[in-house]
């Protein structure tokens, strides 16, 4: 049997339960971000349209406020993070799946015990 590729494979397992288990973390984290810059950007057009300012307008100046831009960044960031662990999943499942195939290949899919 070829230890080498069954020691790389369980490897790969656990790299993709300590993904896996990371990508939840990175997901709370950017839903998190998100929800803290909705309800910072929908308080602050409440003010700017009691101010007057036309819901239009109000927007863009929302947005542009130091406060409110640094919560979208925050939440861009928090998402890329999220995105890349998710690549990250992809690639770990790929690679267990090649690691699978060239087991298949030398033992014919049947696995000794």
């Amino acid at each position: 049997m070829n230890y080498d590729l069954v020691n790389l494979l369980n490897s790969k397992i656990q790299d993709l339960n300590v993904s896996v288990k990371k990508l939840r973390h990175t997901g709370e984290d950017y839903a998190r971000a998100y929800t803290n810059y909705r309800m910072a950007l929908a308080k602050e057009l409440v003010i700017l349209k009691d101010e007057g300012y036309a819901i239009t307008l109000a927007g863009d100046i929302a947005r542009g406020k130091p406060e409110i831009a640094r919560l979208k960044f925050e939440e861009i960031s928090k998402e890329a993070i999220f995105l890349a662990n998710k690549e990250a999943v992809n690639s770990i499942k790929l690679q267990i799946k090649i690691i699978q195939e060239q087991l298949n290949k030398e033992y014919g899919g049947n696995l000794p015990d």
